[in-house]
This record gives C-alpha cells, structure tokens and sequence, in this order.
C-alpha cells in the first residue's frame, strides 16, 4: 500500500496526516515543534506503516529547520511545496476559501500522491555543500544590509553634510563603506566638527584605519575638502542629524566586518569542496561567487536532469507564453533570487578573463540585445557548460565554449 505524509509547518506545532493510495485518511495528529513531538511524529508513521527499507515520502511547506534536517536524517524523500502553489492547489479542491491546519496537511499529502512527478524532492547535498549555502546565503544578506544601511547614511549626508559625499562617496573601493571613509565620519560626524579637523589629525585617522599609501596626498585633499564652504543646517538640527549618522555608522561597521567575516568563512569552505575546481575554472568566477553558486546548485548531481532544469531555476531562460497566434517571450521572474544575483557578477567578470566571452557578448548587443539582456544571455550559455562539466567532470575549455570564427581560427 503507497501512503503519503503532509505536514502544515508551523512555529510552535505542525499538522500531519498520512494518507493512502485512494486518498484516504490513514492517521492524522498535531505534534508540537520540538524532540518530543518529532518522537511522535516517528511512531505516527511507523504505527501507519513506515519502514527502514520503504520510509514514506513527506511534503512540507519549507526547506529549512530543524525539522526538516531531522526529517532528512531519517533517510525518506522530503518534497518542499511552495505555499503558492499549496494555495492553488487548495482552490482546485474547494471554491468557498474555507481553510484549516489540519485540512492543509492533508491536501500536502495528496499533492504528492497525485503529482510527485511535477515536484523537486529536496536535494541530497553533502554536509559541506550544506554548510557552504548556510555561509554564502548569510554573507550575501550581510552585503545586502551593508547596502540598505550605506543608502540611508548617503540620504542623511545630502540633508546635511555634502561635504562627507564630496569626500568618499566616489572612492573606489567601496566609497563610505571603506574603513578610512567610516573613521573620519565616526570622528566628525557633523560639518562643523570635520571643518574644526586639523591636518595632524587627519593623518592620524588615516593611519588608525590601515592607511600607508598616499597619506599626504589625502590628508591635504580631504583637509581641503572640510574647509571649503558649504549650506548648513541650524545648529541644533545639524548636531541632531550627527547624532543619528553616528548611530548609522555604529550599524554600518557591524555590516562590513560581518560582510567580511562571512566571505573569509564561505571562501574557506568553498575551498574544501571538490566540485570547487571545476567551478573556479570558469572566467569571472572567483572563489566567492563561485561559493554562491555552489550554495544554490548544491552537489547533487540528480538535482537537475539537464541544462535546461538549472538554467530555469536561475532565471536566465527565457519563458514562452503562447495562446492561438499570438507568441511571446518574456523575462523569467519567478527564479531562485540568490543565484541569479551572481548572473551580472559572473558575466561582465568573464568579459576581461575570457575572450570568446567578450566576443558573444558584443554579438548579442550588436544583435540588439539591451545590457542586461546580454549579460542574462552569457550567463545563460555560462550555465548550460558549468552543468555539463559538472556531470562530466571537466574543466572549462575556452575554445570548446566560444570556438572562434572561421577567419579567426583560419
């Protein structure tokens, strides 16, 4: 007898229900989200008929926890259900928009006893591959709330300190994210405190925040800087704003020595891990972006069954809607965020690495391609070759990706 498992995931307990080949209620209870209830859970499916050798398959509306790693220690197929999809799937069985705990347990059970085919059972990733996503997806939130923070401090100085923006935002490098930028606001946070700065001073901050090159040079540009004229707030109001953007930096610094903390982690890692040579063959693939995409993609070679799955699940191929005449081709939106976020790092990093790279990115733009478009293009070509080196265990070969034209091979 084939039987199936939904659990509605909640914080404080979750809703099972087992039920069978026909769609019948086997056994059904709420178990509380702690060691105890997962005990319960146990003995619910083994007294159902689970076994060693034939564990019963378990849908469940996340695929993360604690519960779900427990779940996956016991060696059963987990198939994470998106939410929305569970809604749709709620609508098709009902139209008046009742809904309970219990009931949506059992509606996850019957997606998987009527359409298993059409979902992804949770990758079987390696511990490390494991521990690799848990850092690059939290280096990657740090860098992210590095950006949300550095935004408001920038909104803050044009209200009131232009000065610091003539000073650092342009800086490459990281602009006010760079440790020299943070220790001279950190010591001035208002104009009139940075004008009152003297040069021995400024040389001093320079020094504190690791500076040994052109420390002259800047110490005389920024001392120009603050001392030419500029608006000002009231006093009160100037002091008030200082106060905040002091407060802003306390935020941004925790931002950037986690930023960086997590990407000296993710990196070492990444670098334990065997598939990281095949991916770092790749031209604007460094270690780090390459943790990323390791972290999304996962070790599990089953996970995709070709190039299209994995070029799909990133968003770089397009989606085609077609109904009677009319056809079109659109921009996939629905993708897994994180790693298409590498796509634009990946793609205008292989443009100087990778000649034939350059050479298919300026065809698609002289094809009419806008930037992005073609950067979303190279990505794509990208993806499809890092697929099959992987399933084949090989490096990149430039001249296999992008063989050159017949004059120039002639």
């Amino acid at each position: 007898m084939h039987l199936y498992c939904g659990i509605d995931w909640a914080t404080a307990h979750h809703d099972v229900a087992v039920i069978d080949g026909d769609g019948r209620v086997v056994t059904r209870r709420r178990v509380d989200d702690d060691a105890a209830g997962f005990a319960e859970l146990l003995t619910l499916l083994a007294d159902a008929g689970d076994t060693p050798g034939s564990p019963i398959p378990v849908a469940i509306e996340t695929d993360r926890g604690l519960w779900v790693a427990a779940l996956r220690a016991t060696g059963r197929a987990i198939y994470p259900i998106n939410p929305l999809a569970a809604s749709r799937y709620r609508a098709r069985h009902q139209v008046s928009g009742a809904k309970s705990d219990a009931a949506d347990a059992v509606l996850l059970a019957n997606i998987l006893r009527t359409d298993a085919d059409a979902h992804r059972p949770l990758p079987a990733d390696t511990e490390l591959a494991q521990a690799i996503r848990v850092l690059a997806r939290a280096q990657q939130d740090a860098v992210w709330s590095r950006q949300q923070i550095g935004n408001q401090i920038r909104d803050l100085l044009k209200d009131f300190y232009p000065a610091a923006l003539a000073a650092f935002a342009e800086l490459p490098d990281g602009g006010l994210a760079r440790r020299d930028a943070r220790t001279v606001l950190a010591a001035a946070p208002t104009p009139a405190a940075a004008a009152k700065l003297t040069r021995a001073r400024l040389h001093r901050l320079l020094v504190n925040a690791g500076r040994k090159r052109y420390l002259d040079r800047d110490t005389d540009r920024l001392r120009d800087i603050f001392a030419d004229t500029y608006l000002h707030q009231p006093p009160q109001v100037e002091a008030a704003m200082g106060i905040q953007l002091t407060a802003l930096l306390r935020q941004f610094d925790a931002a950037c020595s986690a930023t960086a903390e997590l990407a000296e982690a993710a990196t070492a890692h990444f670098e334990q891990h065997p598939d990281a040579t095949i991916i770092t063959s790749f031209p604007g693939l460094g270690s780090l972006a390459g943790a990323r995409v390791l972290a999304e993609i996962g070790d599990d070679r089953a996970r995709f069954a070709d190039a299209r799955g994995l070029k799909a699940f990133a968003g770089a191929a397009p989606i085609t809607r077609a109904s009677g005449k009319k056809t079109v081709v659109l921009h996939r939106h629905i993708k897994n965020r994180r790693l298409a976020a590498v796509g634009p790092i990946w793609a205008l990093g292989s443009l100087r690495a990778s000649p034939g790279a350059r050479r298919h990115f300026d065809t698609r733009r002289a094809a009419g391609d806008w930037n992005h478009q073609a950067q979303r293009n190279l990505f794509n070509k990208f993806l499809g070759q890092l697929h099959h080196c992987l399933q084949t265990n090989r490096l990149f070969n430039e001249h296999q990706a992008f063989p050159p034209p017949l004059e120039l091979a002639a």
